[in-house]
């Protein structure tokens, strides 16, 4: 085959079309010099999308419709549907503010999936008399699904690291459709924990690509702002949940709460497939530099072998099969069985007590594997999380402070509806609206932080989060038997708006020493630990408090529990203070 070819035609295409001939001479321009479009139209490097990866698929749609291309030539029709999404993601993709569509995006998928999450505790009573079970038993559905993601949350990070993050994020949503249908269609108990077990799992999926996704295409400078937002869908969405929820289950039942859920999914993975970029980590597309600023890949090559993992050609068989190639097994099996023994043990520590023998034996085996996990990732090629990140101090810091912020904000939001029942004598339903204090100024507090954190920095904006979570536990520790409404409010309120101020810095403080083609496991490692923390704080908050002198209704013994949460939210604000701020050149808004 004669492989020359005549002026106006492109050495993957053939002929193009006048869009087409005008994207090639653009790329032209771009390899003998800068991408002056990138910088006039989007102010500033950081912000320019890869005009390489963009070119690439307006020609390969211009090939579609046009008929012009291999796919032509074989007597192949592509389906309206594939054109349809070729041309809205160029469209979508050209556009200056192409970041903020990617997360609004994810954020649509992340609330079609959490908004259940805490109304489901509310309809418990009544799931338990129809399928003919206890309260009790049923607990599971909420633990359960903490303990799926904790174990699997590293070994998908990575997947998505290695096959794309679009690919893991819609098979998360497809799993979030099958949990939904399983659980409300659920028979019996069993098949309604195995659902919400299943429903664990694919939240590590969403959650790990959609973290990877977003800091993909934000530039370290602005990656605080996104996180903002990233926790007010977080936070807010299962206060929306309550809210709109509760009702739903009062007046039609609980099973009818999950088939709303549906819908929801249907467009968010809509939005998913003509919106987020398809390109393999690493490859053409978004990479965020060390700089903060977007740095291209792959510039030469086939769009289609480029992105061939989320195309199906060949290319695509041949990259799926060196992912699974590519996957630390062992590092994966121990890390999975370290995870899975050390969240056991907390969750069964209160009942089993945290010196009895099956909790010291599931303790240790959790330590040991943890130990052969860490030799594991040192010899390897392929380490699932790499050893290098956790001797970086901006990476180590903003850990710890995440893991212990939550574990007292998550223990005191688990111990208030006890201290308002058991104490205060707070009907179920009174407790439940106070409650909602907290999640409510963290979803409200979280994106104005990430704004503020540009100007102040990260550290400030995690010590100053830190200490005011302090200060809503000693508030706590300092009620008596008989307190105003109004200073319960303001506890929850400070609890609500520390952890908001909080988590938008850590979070991308600790994403920013992470490279562009490990963003998947190492958000999924951000979550892991933020699930430990969150576990920790509740089992041992619980522990500290029904174990007090006094007995388990004592305001004493609910103090008591409050200091541990004061002493640890403080040890926060100390990791805080280790931390460096984001170098940020430029104060210019990236348009949102």
């Amino acid at each position: 085959m004669d492989h020359r070819r005549a002026p106006g035609e492109d050495a993957r295409t053939g002929p193009l079309t006048g869009r087409a001939r005008s994207g090639a001479a653009e790329r032209g321009t771009d390899e003998r010099g800068t991408d002056e479009r990138g910088t006039d139209e989007r102010g500033t490097d950081a912000e320019a999308i890869d005009a390489e990866a963009i070119d690439a698929e307006a020609i390969d749609a211009e090939r579609m419709l046009s008929g012009t291309g291999a796919g032509a030539e074989a007597g192949i029709v592509v389906p309206w549907p594939v054109l349809f999404r070729h041309r809205m993601h160029h469209r979508v993709r050209g556009s200056s503010r192409y970041q903020w569509w990617v997360l609004w995006t994810v954020l649509a998928g992340l609330l079609s999936v959490n908004i259940t999450f805490t109304v489901f505790v509310v309809a418990l009573p009544q799931v338990a008399r129809q399928l003919h079970t206890s309260v009790s038993t049923l607990t599971w559905t909420s633990t359960g699904p903490l303990l799926a993601f904790g174990i699997a949350a590293p070994v998908l990070g990575k997947l998505g690291d290695l096959g794309g993050y679009r690919r893991l994020y819609l098979w998360g949503l497809l799993g979030a459709a099958v949990c939904v249908v399983l659980t409300a269609s659920a028979p019996n108990a069993g098949v309604l924990i195995a659902a919400r077990l299943l429903d664990g799992i694919e939240g590590a999926a969403t959650g790990a690509a959609s973290m990877a996704l977003v800091l993909q295409v934000f530039s370290h400078e602005d990656r605080v702002k996104a996180m903002g937002w990233w926790a007010l869908v977080g936070a807010g969405g299962p206060v929306i949940g309550v809210t709109v929820g509760a009702p739903v289950i009062q007046y039609y039942g609980w099973r009818a709460l999950f088939w709303g859920e549906l819908p929801l999914m249907a467009v968010a993975a809509l939005l998913a497939a003509v919106v987020l970029p398809g390109h393999r980590p690493g490859k053409a597309g978004i990479a965020p530099g060390a700089d903060g600023a977007s740095a291209t890949a792959g510039t030469g090559g086939d769009s289609s072998a480029r992105d061939g993992a989320e195309t199906g050609s060949g290319a695509g068989v041949a990259a799926g099969a060196g992912v699974w190639r590519s996957l630390d097994w062992v590092g994966s099996l121990l890390l999975t069985g370290a995870v899975t023994a050390g969240l056991l043990a907390l969750n069964q520590a209160p009942s089993w007590g945290f010196t009895a023998a099956p909790t010291l034996a599931l303790f240790g085996l959790a330590v040991a594997m943890g130990v052969l996990f860490v030799l594991q990732e040192r010899r390897t090629d392929h380490p699932l999380i790499p050893l290098r990140y956790f001797r970086l101090r901006n990476f180590v810091f903003p850990l710890g402070a995440r893991t212990l912020a939550n574990f007292s904000y998550m223990g005191g939001f688990f111990l208030f509806p006890l201290l308002a029942e058991g104490v205060y004598g707070y009907s179920e339903t009174k407790a439940g609206l106070v409650s909602t204090a907290r999640p409510l100024l963290f979803s409200v507090i979280a994106p104005v932080a990430g704004y503020a954190t540009v100007v102040v920095g990260e550290r400030l904006s995690t010590v100053v989060g830190a200490l005011v979570l302090t200060g809503s536990m000693v508030v706590f520790t300092q009620v008596g038997l008989h307190p105003s409404l109004v200073v319960l409010l303001v506890a929850l309120a400070l609890s609500g708006a520390g952890i908001g101020i909080a988590t938008p810095a850590t979070t991308a403080s600790a994403s920013n020493e992470v490279s562009a083609d490990e963003l998947g496991v190492m958000s999924a490692a951000q979550q892991l630990v933020t699930q430990i923390g969150v576990v920790a704080g509740i089992q041992v908050m619980v522990t500290v408090q029904s174990s007090a002198h006094g007995g388990i209704g004592s305001l004493g013994a609910f103090h008591r529990a409050f200091v541990v949460g004061a002493v640890v939210a403080a040890s926060a604000a100390l990791c805080g203070v280790f931390m460096r701020d984001t170098p940020r050149h430029s104060r210019r808004d990236t348009g949102a």
